[in-house]
């Protein structure tokens, strides 16, 4: 893994991934204690249920949201955060399209994986 982003990140010029199934993630800055991403969901896109080892605080920048974290279903909508704590199963679903803005302590190694 790479040590660190650079200081600045343009967010014009900053890659965007396409992950498929309507997901796109653009990283916005990293080091080896934090990480903040990006993520785009078209309408109908879900953030399949899985778990990993990092703690996560997801914050909701536009759309409204259906997240599920260890079971528990809330709605989510812009200004609304949760914090995921590590290996709990979460997931979200976004009915109309949306903008989430992800944190992980320590950094999502595969995100850096080419």
């Amino acid at each position: 893994m790479s040590k660190q982003s650079n200081h600045f990140i343009s967010g014009a010029e900053a890659e965007i991934e396409d992950l498929g199934g309507g997901l796109k993630r653009q990283l916005l800055g990293y080091n080896h204690e934090l990480m903040m991403v990006k993520v785009w969901f078209a309408k109908g896109a879900e953030g399949y249920v899985h778990k990993h080892r990092h703690s996560q605080v997801t914050y909701v920048e536009e759309g409204e949201f259906q997240f599920n974290v260890g079971g528990e279903i809330k709605v989510m909508k812009p200004g609304d955060s949760c914090l995921i704590p590590p290996f709990v199963e979460h997931g979200a679903v976004c009915p109309n399209g949306g903008i989430l803005i992800d944190t992980f302590s320590p950094p999502r190694e595969d995100f850096l994986e080419d």
